[in-house]
Formats: C-alpha cells, sequence, structure tokens
C-alpha cells in the first residue's frame, strides 16, 4: 500500500493557514525567539573569534560561529516573504522547526497548474539556519498532488531556490531574493516543458532495469550494498505498480515519477526519531538520484 499518502505531504509542523503574516505564523508555531551572541569560553576565558548561537528562550546552544557570522533572527529572515502575500492565491500553510531549533522553515502556498493532466501545487519553502552551517534559503517545491510526489527537478533553464550566507547586509540580499521568487512561474513552466519531453521518451523494460542500476549504483560497502539492492527491487516495483503511474508507464515521465516516489515516501528498515525531518530536508533540497534520472533521459 506505498500509494497511500500523508496530507500534508511532509506531515511536520505546524498549520498556520490563518496567519496573516509571517510574524503571526511564527508566533503560531511557536518559533517567534530570538537568539543571542554569546563568547565560547574554556576554563572561564574567552575564545577568540568564537561565538555561540543560543536561544533566549531556554538557553539551548544551536552552533558555534565565527566573528564575521551575522545572526539573522527568524523575524528578518521571514518578514521579506510577507510582500509575496499580496500576490492573488498565496499563503502561508505550515512552520516549523528542525533539529531542535537549528534549522526553522515557513511553507507558502501558491496557485495550483496542470502538468500532463495533473495538478502540481507550487510550494515556496523559507528556511533559516541558526547552526552556522545552514544558510538564509527559498525554494520553489512543486508537488503532484495525485500522489503527494515533489517535483524538485534540476532544470538548465530555471533555477529553484536562492540562499544567502550569513555575512554582510541581508537586507540586500532579500531584495534579491524577492525578485528571483518571482520567477516561480518560469521554473513551473519549464517543469511542464521538461514532463511533456520526458513523457515521449518511450522505455522498455530493459532499459528501466538499466536506469536503475545507473541511478541507484551500487557501493562497495557491504552493508550499503545489501540497502541498495533493495532499493533498486522497491524501484522497480513502484515503477510497475503504483496506480498513478498507469497513465505514464513505458516512458521516461514514468520512470522519473517512480524515482520521486521513492525519494518522497520509501522508509529505512529503522524509523529513528529524526527520520521525518531528515527526509523533509532530504526532498526539499533536491535530490542526485532524481536529478540523475532527468538526466540519463533528457540529457
Amino acid at each position: 500500500m506505498f500509494y497511500v499518502r500523508e496530507v500534508p505531504w511532509h506531515g511536520l509542523g505546524v498549520k498556520v493557514e490563518e496567519a496573516p503574516d509571517s510574524a503571526a505564523a511564527l508566533k503560531h508555531a511557536e518559533l517567534d525567539w530570538t537568539v543571542l551572541r554569546r563568547p565560547v569560553q574554556v576554563n572561564g576565558k574567552d575564545i577568540e573569534g568564537y561565538f555561540a548561537n543560543v536561544r533566549n528562550c531556554d538557553g539551548k546552544v544551536l552552533g558555534i560561529v565565527g566573528k564575521d557570522y551575522q545572526i539573522v533572527q527568524n523575524r528578518e529572515a521571514f518578514a521579506f516573504t510577507d510582500m509575496l502575500l499580496g500576490q492573488q492565491g498565496i499563503r502561508y500553510e505550515s512552520a516549523g522547526s528542525l533539529q531542535g531549533g537549528k534549522r526553522v522553515w515557513m511553507l507558502a502556498r501558491m496557485n495550483s497548474c496542470e502538468i500532463l493532466g495533473d495538478e502540481v501545487v507550487p510550494y515556496l519553502l523559507f528556511t533559516n539556519g541558526h547552526d552556522g552551517r545552514h544558510a538564509v534559503r527559498a525554494a520553489v517545491t512543486p508537488v503532484r498532488v495525485v500522489c503527494q510526489n515533489t517535483l524538485n527537478l534540476a532544470l538548465r533553464k530555471a533555477q529553484r531556490s536562492w540562499a544567502t550566507i550569513h555575512i554582510g547586509r541581508l537586507e540586500d540580499k532579500l531584495k534579491e531574493a524577492a525578485i528571483t521568487l518571482r520567477l516561480t512561474g518560469r521554473y513551473m513552466s519549464e517543469l511542464s516543458q521538461t514532463a511533456k519531453t520526458l513523457a515521449g521518451i518511450k522505455v522498455n523494460d530493459k532499459r528501466v532495469q538499466e536506469l536503475i542500476e545507473m541511478v541507484l549504483p551500487l557501493p562497495n560497502d557491504q552493508r550499503r550494498h545489501n540497502r541498495i539492492y533493495e532499493l533498486r527491487q522497491e524501484l522497480l516495483t513502484r515503477y510497475h505498480y503504483a496506480p498513478d503511474l498507469e497513465r505514464f508507464r513505458g516512458t521516461g515521465w514514468g520512470f522519473v515519477s517512480a524515482v520521486s516516489d521513492l525519494i518522497g515516501h520509501s522508509k529505512p528498515k529503522r524509523e529513528t526519531s529524526s527520520f521525518r525531518e531528515n527526509r523533509f530536508a532530504r526532498v526539499t533540497g533536491g535530490t542526485a538520484e532524481l536529478d540523475r534520472a532527468v538526466k540519463l533521459l533528457a540529457g
């Protein structure tokens, strides 16, 4: 029953659909805290050039950063998204955090469109990091509604994400981000064209097996070798039996959709407490397997 899906598609966060702006959404999701900069000490002495990012509400250390790192508060990182809410059909849907607050995210839902007869909903995902490793980032995440699969394809003619590190004047960079996000329509148009191209590429069972082996190459490590072999079998099963792929089976789009299905809904043998968070970050960030499948088929 691998084709039974959850709503929302990611299964994380708090619904904030009634929030009029990002400040209200952050408060509703209990993310309206701030980050303080504190010197790192050893034996009572400050370590020059290193600081701890500390959450004000509970004193939790979220990351260790250098002297040039500029804290971007959640309210600052998400404030510029409010200008997008003025556009018809865009609203915040959910918000949450990953890794105990080290990363905070918010999703805005845009007007749906149709690709090859299927309803596809573009989401704008906004994230902010406090661990010193993750930037302020915005990305388009299209979701095929019938199966709740994400379609985060790396397209040659349209970008789907923007990011900036925590150094320099954020205000100037956010203006650049706002311009980039207005190009969402270009990405969706290119995605639609890519889907049509892939749907026109015919693949037989032998070719599908070859593609699976190239998308999921076997590693030298025996433990990982066994797991990849299992994923190969699971991908083949999804390709042949997922009911939402019936119209596209035997085509490149059917295979790419099966890869997306595997990435977004396959479960590990042992579900850890961070499993959902890790999958959310991986799926929304884009994956090498999906990009590899598209490149193998469409060049």
